[in-house]
Parts: structure tokens; C-alpha cells; sequence
């Protein structure tokens, strides 16, 4: 059984045992246990004598025998939450033993009551045995398949083929009836300055910038924005108002230019989700096909097809026309 910090505990304190790993022996930080001397070649070290421990097999408490070390403080120190990695090992130390000391007496108790044969709590440990196996054996399966290099391989691949794209550069005064769409219109029509004329009359966004939606794609945009958009050349305005779920459209194109892919940073995270996804995917379907299944209705005897089987043809009645 794990017991968790409490929250009071927790605020309180400040704490994380992640300190800890930098001021034992559990992390890197901790001075190197020095070898022991060499004895001299008159007394040599009987064959008996105990080998020197690793540091993680450091013994720091023991429990109606059961003994923490430190490497039981580091997997604690694991499991804390990151926002609580941070504090002096001299307070955290101690607090964590203590948790852990909790813990294996209370496991203790458990033991001495039985609960360790009560079946049902026997089914909930297989359970969780199955878990961490499956999830072991999967983290191995992958490890060596989303690698940062797979994970610039796809995306030099969803580059390469990416379909020529277009971007325009536009803006456009938005108005909530087509008789005010239209007034806006006959202004630049008749030589009124665009920007000026959003910055007055415009209610969408970018009007304090005089309707400027910068650069764009065409699924960026609603689609009757963006047909009307990308109908158009540098320099023109659309020839009528366009309607779209936000109202009544003037629109004016500035520019167009070929789109540019996302940077390698910007997309690398849900590149590497996809790749892990599939992977986890292909890993199940090689464990399903290296296992012998047998399937069993619900009575837990007669066979039962796969679901993809397609399901027995009825039987047919007497006198009933064969199916073709």
C-alpha cells in the first residue's frame, strides 16, 4: 500500500524529494562511497567477508523486518508531484522515511490480518500485476521506434508531401446587414481609403487596425470567407458583400504567397503523440497474433467465432425456398 502526502502536509512543508537525489546517495550529487582499502598482501580478505553494498541498497530503516533502502526512497521520490521537487533534503529525508515507514507497517497489519489470501483483494493484485506488465512490455516494445529521429523522419515526410498551399493576406470591414455592406463598398469604391473606412463602419476583428486579419489559409477562414478571399488578386475588393455566419463582408486582398510548412518545434510534439499511438497500436496487434485465443460463449463452454466470423445462416423451415 502507498500512502500519499496530505495536502496540509504538502503545503505546509514545501517539499519534494527530488532535494533528496541530489544530497544522498540516491542521486547524482551524492559523494562517491569511497572504495575500501586494499588489504595487505600478508592478511588477505577471508572469502567470507560480505561485499560492500551499492549505495541504493543503503538499508535506512526496517519494519518488523522488512527493510527501506534508499532506492525505495528514490521511487517514492518519483511518484511526488513536480511542483513539490524542491526542497532541502534535511527536511525531506525524514518525511519521507516516515511515509514509507507508514506504509510497510500498515502492509504489515494487512498481512497479519489475512487480507493478503482474501481473494478478492488477491484478484485486485493481478490486476495491477497485469497492468504494470502490459505497460512494461509496451514502453519496451516502442523505446526503439519513437525516436526523435522517427520523429523528424515523419515530419520531413508530411513536408514532402504536403500539397501546394496558398496564403492571403486581407482585410475586411464586417457589418451586420447588407445595406451597410453595401454603403461601406460604394465608399472604396469611390476612392475612400480601405482601412479607413473599417476603422469607422468595421465591427469584426482587426478593425482598430483597419479590418488587417494578417496572412491566413483557406481553412483558417470560414468557407464563404474564404472562397471570396482566395477568388481574389492583390489590390482587388470583392465585388459585392459576402455573407458568412458572422455577418456582411467587404473584403480587400493585400497579398498571396506560397504557405511555408510549421516549423519543425511547433509540430514535433504531436508528431511524436501519433507515432506513439501507432506504435502502441501495431505492439497490441503482435501480441493478439503471437497468442493461442480461444473464444467461449457466455456459458463458458461451447466455442465462440470472432467477431468478425460472419454469424450462422438460419435454419430453414420446411417449405421454405433455399437462398441463393
Amino acid at each position: 500500500m502507498t500512502l500519499r502526502l496530505r495536502p496540509a502536509h504538502s503545503l505546509r512543508m514545501g517539499l519534494a524529494l527530488a532535494a533528496v537525489l541530489g544530497a544522498t546517495p540516491l542521486g547524482a550529487q551524492q559523494p562517491p562511497v569511497p572504495a575500501p582499502a586494499p588489504a595487505p598482501a600478508q592478511a588477505p580478505v577471508p572469502a567470507e567477508a560480505p561485499a560492500p553494498s551499492a549505495p541504493g541498497d543503503t538499508v535506512v530503516a526496517r519494519v518488523d523486518g522488512d527493510t527501506i533502502t534508499l532506492a525505495d526512497l528514490a521511487a517514492a521520490a518519483r511518484e511526488l508531484p513536480e511542483e513539490l521537487r524542491g526542497a532541502p533534503p534535511n527536511v525531506l529525508y525524514p518525511l519521507l522515511l516516515d511515509q514509507l515507514i507508514a506504509g510497510r507497517a500498515v502492509t504489515a497489519a494487512a498481512r497479519r490480518a489475512g487480507l493478503d489470501r482474501d481473494e478478492a483483494v488477491r484478484a485486485r493484485i493481478r490486476r495491477a500485476e497485469e497492468q504494470e506488465l502490459q505497460q512494461a512490455w509496451l514502453t519496451a516494445e516502442i523505446a526503439t521506434r519513437v525516436t526523435d529521429a522517427a520523429v523528424r523522419a515523419r515530419y520531413e515526410q508530411q513536408t514532402a508531401n504536403r500539397p501546394a498551399e496558398e496564403e492571403v493576406h486581407a482585410r475586411h470591414i464586417l457589418v451586420p446587414a447588407e445595406a451597410e455592406a453595401r454603403a461601406a463598398l460604394a465608399e472604396v469604391r469611390g476612392g475612400a481609403d480601405f482601412a479607413e473606412v473599417a476603422r469607422r463602419r468595421s465591427t469584426g476583428p482587426g478593425t482598430r487596425e483597419g479590418g488587417d486579419l494578417g496572412f491566413f489559409r483557406r481553412g483558417d477562414m470560414v468557407p464563404e470567407f474564404a472562397e471570396a478571399a482566395f477568388a481574389l488578386q492583390p489590390g482587388q475588393v470583392s465585388e459585392n458583400p459576402v455573407r458568412s455566419p458572422f455577418g456582411w463582408h467587404v473584403i480587400k486582398v493585400e497579398a498571396r504567397r506560397p504557405a511555408t510548412p510549421p516549423a519543425f518545434e511547433e509540430v514535433a510534439q504531436a508528431i511524436r503523440q501519433q507515432l506513439l499511438e501507432a506504435e502502441v497500436q501495431a505492439a497490441v496487434e503482435r501480441a493478439r497474433n503471437a497468442a493461442q485465443v480461444e473464444r467461449f460463449n457466455l456459458d463458458g463452454s461451447t466455442p465462440r467465432p470472432t467477431d468478425s466470423a460472419e454469424p450462422p445462416a438460419p435454419a430453414s423451415r420446411p417449405g421454405a425456398p433455399a437462398r441463393r
